[in-house]
């Protein structure tokens, strides 16, 4: 049977089982309004005018009304007749009533007509009861009735609810489950209805359909592994190490590269879990560690470092780059992460280069700082009266030359920091140190330039701070730097605000100028080497900042900026409390 004939009979089977319940239901409630009816309609009329002419027979000898009134009833009781016997008892009635108007005096009659009525009283009573027991039997019979065809009803009803639905959902739940299994690719899952519903047709075009997909598969296998070949051989001729994670970081391929800076064999690696390899192969671990948003509990703006890798009786060097690999499944909207490729890219030739400028860079700077110490030296004899008094014009260019070597020794110095920090020979002696300490360190360094410019200085501190775990001398290095450039960049008579600040596990000084601010544009690069601001003064080598982050970082810190176009600047830098 068809599922809409199925729904139709078990729908319709509802409907005749509500409708027959309801017109047995109404049957039987007529059939009570008509015995009730009728003992309203007959006997309890003649009652009711028995009463009346009981009263009128007690007055008719002190009411002249009473004879009318008796005879009104009397003439409604006649025309009300309608059980055995009460015809008798009425014509008794009447003629009694009227021999007593042919003779008032009599007091025999009075008491005739009473006993009339009072018998005319107990037929009515007697056929009220009689129809009252047809009644209640009627209600029985109805109680019985509606029952029945109640219990009926619910019974087809339970049938039809237990076993409609699961005749239509078990299908439904068989079919559902079956198209699971083939979008993951079971293609030998099968379809069994029995009969020609419309399940069953339905279960004839899924089979059809899996057959075929079966097909399809194993004839595009062959294909698909010649694919899967040549893309493993594309990876394995890549010149740089790379390695493919699944969605649960297991390795599903890795080229020889790979395999050859990792120290273990292909076959030790291949459908491994990483996360099980990295306990045992230091490399595996750096390679799937997620790259971390914070420092030591700071907030970080460093870039991944390079990885030093000792492969083939040599050191090299490699950036990490990892790369998500997402995908839209047919017939969704939202991307699912199925895994990673990493891929490390051999920078051993740019690092090379890098160490050959860094180490010209030092040796040039060590060697330019001897001539400039003796230019200065020079200076100072010059200025001297022992050597002679010079005019205003030979004073103006030893001054220029003062300003020039003094530039020159500033730079060579930065350049020597910045070689430091890039060979990775800081000399850090980090150690307790006081936040009030290394401000007012870095105040006494600018005193001088500050009173020059006339400038306010505004000191915000949090009371009773913690020692941070700090180099004091680089630590105030920085801090100088940010008041320099504060004050290099701050209008005559301008105003600096210098703060120390809890911030929960860190200390974190800011330094805040009037100044006409950074655009957005520049924001991200003011920490690089060797970057100024377009339009700003050219005093400096840009080398100041990039030597501060450094510096900062190398001490487990975070360093910042914040600026607005007209609104100032402000730097800032946190270390963590000892």
């Amino acid at each position: 049977m068809k599922i809409k004939n199925k729904l139709r009979l078990g729908l319709g089977t509802l409907f005749f089982l509500i409708l027959a319940l309801g017109l047995i239901a109404a049957k039987h409630v007529y059939i009570l309004k008509e015995d009730t009816e009728n003992i309203l309609a007959d006997n309890y009329k003649t009652l009711d005018y028995a009463q009346r002419m009981l009263l009128a027979v007690d007055e008719i000898n002190t009411n002249s009304k009473a004879w009318e009134i008796f005879g009104q009833n009397l003439a409604k009781q006649k025309n009300n007749v309608t059980e055995v016997g009460e015809a008798e008892a009425t014509q008794k009635v009447q003629d009694h009533f009227e021999l007593l108007k042919a003779a008032p005096r009599n007091s025999t009659l009075p008491g005739l007509i009473r006993k009339d009525l009072s018998e005319l009283a107990q037929i009515n009573m007697r056929a009220i009861q009689k129809k009252s027991d047809i009644a209640v039997g009627s209600v029985r019979s109805a109680m019985v009735g509606i029952v029945l065809t109640a219990t009926l009803s619910i019974l087809i009803a339970l049938t039809l609810l237990i076993n409609l639905p699961s005749n239509i959902g078990n299908p439904i739940r068989e079919l559902t489950e079956s198209i699971r299994e083939i979008a993951a690719k079971n293609y030998s899952q099968r379809l069994h209805f029995s009969g020609k519903d419309e399940f069953g047709q339905l279960a004839s075009s899924f089979n059809s359909m899996a057959e075929k997909l079966e097909e399809y598969d194993s004839s595009n296998l062959s294909q698909i592994l010649m694919e899967k070949k040549r893309t493993e051989a594309l990876i394995n001729n890549m010149h740089e190490p790379v390695i493919g994670l699944d969605e649960n970081k297991n390795i599903l391929f890795a080229n020889n590269e790979a395999v050859k800076i990792t120290g273990m064999s292909l076959g030790d690696m291949l459908g491994k879990s990483a996360v099980d390899l990295a306990v045992q192969n230091d490399l595996i671990r750096v390679l799937i560690q997620e790259k971390q948003g914070h420092h030591n509990g700071i907030n970080s703006n460093s870039a991944t470092p390079s990885l030093k890798i000792y492969a083939d009786n040599k050191e090299s060097y490699f950036e990490k780059e990892v790369v998500d690999i997402t995908i839209i499944p047919t017939g969704e909207r939202l991307k699912k992460f199925i895994g990673q490729v990493i891929l490390l890219k051999n920078i051993t030739p740019f690092k090379e280069l890098d160490f050959a400028k860094t180490n010209f860079i030092a040796t040039v700077s060590h060697e330019l700082k001897t001539p400039i110490s003796s230019i200065k030296m020079s200076l100072q004899l010059l200025e001297s009266q022992q050597t002679g008094a010079l005019n205003e014009e030979q004073k103006q260019l030893m001054e220029s030359i003062k300003e020039d070597s003094n530039r020159l020794l500033k730079i060579t110095g930065e350049l020597l920091n910045m070689s430091q920090v890039e060979t990775g020979n800081i000399q850090l002696n980090i150690q307790q140190s006081s936040p009030y300490a290394i401000m007012q360190y870095a105040l006494d360094a600018v005193k001088l330039p500050m009173e020059q410019k006339e400038i306010e200085l505004v000191v915000e501190t949090d009371e009773n701070l913690l020692d941070v775990k700090a180099d004091m001398e680089k630590t105030a290095w920085v801090l100088i730097n940010f008041l320099t450039n504060a004050i290099r960049y701050s209008q005559q008579e301008g105003r600096l605000v210098i703060e120390l600040r809890d911030d929960d596990k860190a200390v974190k000084f800011s330094v805040r100028d009037e100044g006409k601010g950074i655009d957005s544009r520049y924001r991200n690069k003011i920490f690089d080497r060797y970057f100024q601001v377009p339009g700003s003064s050219k005093t400096g080598t840009g080398l100041g900042l990039a030597i501060s982050k450094e510096f900062i970082e190398a001490q487990g810190g975070a360093i910042g900026v914040t600026s607005e176009i007209g609104m100032g600047s402000t730097f800032y830098f946190e270390l963590a409390k000892a």
